[in-house]
């Protein structure tokens, strides 16, 4: 089966990496940094762009959601979540705010622990542009980079990194994972077209000599492992299993949260069934 194919591939591509080898100490490195944070209750979501929540003082306010996927399994009534304040930068903002974390309750009762999840969309690239630049993250086939080039175009996409390591080059298109179910994380939460598009085109440069690389950011910490969600679009898992046996590399990182940063942490693995 293609999955299985897939996961023979995958541990070709990761075997022999140590830990030592492909991680580093999240602590000793700067972190994507917000400015001034705001906690407040999600009261609801009235669009992709807007939601609405209730401030510490009882203030009932709008703010703009740095997530346009789904995300109905963390932004429920009553979740405590973290906002990113503009007050005195606002510039052209309609907005104070931005949504960018939100505590997720796992368990009930008293045996019940919150997990906190960054759901900033633009937030994995700036993780793994910094990661990549500072070594925390390697590629397998290329090391000691000497070009990072954000969002190049190849054929009728454009992925998020490419790359340059001696005379090798590749791209990398980077997916952030904000879906978790009893401890695994899972992606996409909503079908995205777009996402095997980018799939099959990262094939095809792997067909011309690019070294190519599908990075999962984990938005939370804690994650056993991440695989494609086939319930919602299972297309992108099966697509995702060609291009391993193609030799596109897939990697995986989690990430350490806290309400006012988001820092790559350590490579967890990827399943594909």
């Amino acid at each position: 089966m293609a999955a299985e194919a897939a996961a023979e591939a995958y541990t070709r591509q990761t075997r022999g990496r140590s830990a030592g080898e492909i991680s580093r100490t999240a602590a000793l490195f700067s972190s994507m940094k917000y400015k001034i944070i705001k906690e407040a209750k999600f009261i609801e979501r009235i669009n992709r762009f807007v939601a609405k929540v209730e401030l510490p003082g009882g203030e009932i306010t709008k703010v703009h959601v740095k997530n346009t996927g789904r995300c109905k399994e963390l932004l429920l009534p009553g979740s405590r979540v973290y906002m990113e304040d503009f007050e005195g930068r606002m510039g052209t903002r309609r907005m104070q705010y931005s949504l960018i974390a939100v505590e997720k309750v796992i368990g009930q009762g008293d045996c019940s622990e919150s997990i906190l999840i960054n759901m900033d969309s633009q937030a994995p690239n700036k993780v793994v542009q910094e990661a990549l630049a500072d070594g925390r993250i390697c590629l397998p086939g290329m090391s000691d980079l000497t070009l990072i080039k954000p969002e190049t175009k190849y054929g009728d996409s454009r992925f998020d990194f490419y790359v340059e390591a001696g005379d090798k080059r590749g791209f990398i298109e980077v997916k952030g994972v904000t879906l978790e179910e009893d401890g695994h994380a899972r992606f996409p939460d909503a079908p995205t077209e777009r996402g095997v598009k980018h799939i099959n085109e990262l094939i095809s440069a792997h067909g011309e000599g690019y070294e190519s690389y599908i990075l999962f950011v984990i938005q939370m910490d804690g994650a056993k492992d991440v695989a494609p969600n086939y319930v919602t679009h299972p297309r992108f898992g099966e697509a995702l299993a060609e291009a391993a046996n193609a030799g596109v590399n897939i990697l995986a990182y989690d990430c350490l949260v806290t309400a006012d940063s988001l820092t790559i942490n350590n490579p967890i693995p990827f399943q594909f069934s």
